[in-house]
């Protein structure tokens, strides 16, 4: 009979071998959190093995994603559809054992890890998740969504930013389902960390509101049990501090930085072997081992029994059981294209001139009714980035809300969005200022990478929301935005366009989507059933001239207006002029290139763009020889009106920029 020693062996072995077979890798850090991960994963984790999709399985994060191999090894032992020859293809061409965890990649990855801290703010989003789905769902005697959230961290986790910001606001949300542990090892790359990381890492984790077991042995099986048993019991996040080694069993690296981020090399291994009394060949798993590893049997059981108690939720509610399946599979409500539709009629009819901000205000109530499932907020600018909606009910009070108050917490909000995208069962949504999408840009990209569908609301989108001047002016960040692989970008001129982009974001399953709004309010155009249709394709024909076609405007967002009123004037000049509005770029090149070219005919040559932005990404359109109306500077501080003018964004500027250029041509 295997020892739980035995056990964690399997892990450190694996890890070695894989990471020494690849000449590159970390095995240290799953040598040291081996006997943690063997606890939790045999002791503790509810999940099934042949269905890593089971919405009740506890959901587990490795936020330290270096230590990759630890999870691939605990999901090989299990059971997982992750054979022993993926392990040893770990970091090579087309294999499932990425360098770090890699969502939809390899079965059981819940979230992409690597970038440091971010796994950990995915696990506050789906603790979030977890937690608001049960209550909306859960009735008395049918617990349909009961489990808790693990997930494993480093002293690098630690030391980004993102932690704080993500696990302050769990802690303030008493998310008591979220269980964090702490590989508290003491090294990093530049050696031990006592040089540059001297938090009294417990006493910050209590004044966030967690509670806190410090000091637990991380190689002490029974005390790491205790542990975790103790954190369920809790009525708050708990995070345990386990004092590991790591490389453990390794008797010249063990507890060095040396084991930390490269192969401990044949001879180093083979005294691991010999110290740890692991006798088996590299990959090799003894039959014992492998049976005691094994959770497909466990796993079913767990599975089976939810699916016996969902039946007899769905026997005595049948709609709140439709309604869950419909929501769990990401589908929309049935009657969503017709209502939606609708409303984006009733836009249409409404006309209003208001900023693009407030016509997404304006759209979360008109799209809100029709999904129950959506949920989001604001890093402390809802009553800037008009998030708030007639039905939003915060999540700090309600444990069935749908309104999340993030604080001054760029980063965390969107890595949280991830959390809860990833979870399942809700369309996410998170705003702030275009410019602050800095702060978030790595979380952004996390979600592009993964192909997650959740929604960013950008709103003070450019030199027009004025008097904050420069820092708050965003320039090159709707362009940073669209050079994005996987993220969809939208800025719409007026509200017709803000309905259709939301319409567009929700349905997005694949893939994120950024609303870019302005602060100033922008006036409605006048469209055709057949132009409103074309917003889906992201570039359409807005205004045809009469006559010979002589130029192409491009614009979007806020200098639509621009180019339409440059258009007329060049129109009494005898200059046919073609408005183009392109809310998104990257779904315009999606199309057909048969309707590209009736957009941008080939035979146009004199084509302008304008845009307050950096204008480097316009040049694709209207070719070397066309002309951008745009911002390659930073702004200034001063009324909107003032600074448009100012910097050349003017109908008669851009009329005689496109004079120039037909001339030139």
């Amino acid at each position: 009979m295997p020892t739980r020693r035995d056990l964690a062996n399997a892990i450190r072995a694996l890890s070695m071998d894989a990471v020494q077979q690849a000449k590159s890798g970390h095995p240290g850090a799953p040598m040291g959190m081996a006997d943690i991960a063997e606890v939790l994963w045999n002791d503790f984790r509810r999940h099934n093995p042949a269905n890593p999709h089971w919405i009740n399985r506890d959901r587990f994060v490795l936020s330290n994603g270096h230590a990759s191999m630890l999870q691939y090894s605990l999901l090989h032992l299990a059971g997982y559809d992750l054979p022993i020859n993926e392990l040893k293809n770990f970091r090579q061409m087309h294999s499932k054992t990425a360098g770090h965890p890699e969502y939809r990649e390899t079965p059981g990855v819940e979230t992409t890890t690597g970038p440091l801290g971010q796994g950990l703010a995915n696990a506050v989003g789906m603790a979030i998740a977890e937690r608001t789905l049960g209550a909306q769902f859960n009735r008395a005697g049918h617990n349909i969504i009961d489990h808790h959230t693990y997930v494993m961290l480093g002293d690098g986790c630690l030391m980004e930013g993102i932690s704080h910001e993500a696990c302050s606001l769990a802690g303030t949300l008493k998310l008591n389902k979220l269980i964090a542990l702490y590989d508290d090892n003491g090294i990093s790359i530049d050696g031990e960390v006592e040089g540059w990381f001297t938090d009294d890492t417990p006493k910050r984790f209590e004044s966030y509101g967690w509670h806190v077991i410090p000091a637990v042995d991380g190689h002490d099986s029974d005390a790491i049990s205790a542990a975790i048993t103790a954190a369920q019991n809790s009525d708050q996040p708990t995070l345990i501090c386990c004092k590991t080694t790591i490389g453990y069993g390794s008797p010249n690296k063990g507890g060095k930085e040396s084991s930390h981020g490269a192969p401990l090399g044949d001879d180093e291994i083979a005294l691991v072997r010999k110290e740890l009394g692991w006798d088996h060949a590299p990959f090799e798993i003894p039959k014992d081992i492998a049976a005691a590893w094994d959770t497909r049997e466990k796993g079913a059981q767990h599975e089976q029994a939810w699916q016996k108690s969902f039946d007899a939720y769905k026997a005595e509610h049948p709609e709140l059981a439709a309604e869950f399946t419909r929501r769990i599979a990401g589908e929309l409500p049935a009657n969503w294209q017709a209502d939606a539709q609708a409303f984006i009629d009733a836009t249409v009819a409404a006309g209003e001139n208001i900023a693009t901000r407030k016509s997404s205000q304006n759209s979360l109530n008109g799209y809100g009714p029709l999904l129950p499932e959506l949920i989001g907020g604001s890093a402390d600018l809802a009553g800037s980035n008009n998030t708030i909606w007639a039905g939003s009910k915060g999540i700090e009070a309600d444990a069935d809300g749908n309104y999340i108050y993030y604080g001054v917490r760029e980063f965390a909000m969107a890595a949280i969005t991830n959390g809860i995208a990833l979870y399942g069962g809700f369309k996410p949504y998170a705003a702030t200022f275009l410019m602050f999408s800095e702060y978030a840009r790595n979380a952004l990209r996390m979600a592009a990478l993964m192909q997650i569908p959740g929604i960013y609301v950008f709103t003070h989108d450019s030199i027009g929301l004025g008097e904050d001047g420069p820092t708050h002016q965003p320039v090159e960040q709707t362009a940073t935005l669209r050079l994005m692989p996987n993220m969809s970008t939208w800025r719409p001129c007026d509200s017709t366009e803000t309905a259709v982009a939301w319409k567009e974001a929700i349905e997005m399953t694949s893939n994120p989507c950024s609303l870019i709004l302005t602060r100033q309010n922008l006036a409605p155009q006048p469209r055709s059933a057949q132009q409103i249709s074309d917003i889906t394709k992201g570039g359409y024909v807005l205004h045809e001239p009469e006559g010979d076609l002589q130029a192409v405007i491009i614009a979007t967002g806020s200098e639509v207006e621009l180019a339409m009123g440059a258009a007329e004037q060049l129109g009494q000049d005898g200059i046919a002029v073609r408005v183009v509005s392109m809310p998104s770029t990257d779904r315009f090149d999606a199309q057909s290139a048969y309707y590209k070219e009736s957009v941008l005919p080939s035979s146009v040559t004199t084509r302008v763009a304008v845009e307050a932005g950096v204008t480097d990404g316009w040049y694709k359109y209207v070719g070397l020889n066309g002309a951008v109306l745009g911002l390659d500077r930073f702004g200034a501080s001063a009324p909107a009106g003032e600074l448009f003018k100012h910097f050349g964004f003017t109908v008669e500027n851009l009329s005689n920029m496109v004079k120039e250029n037909l001339t030139a041509v």
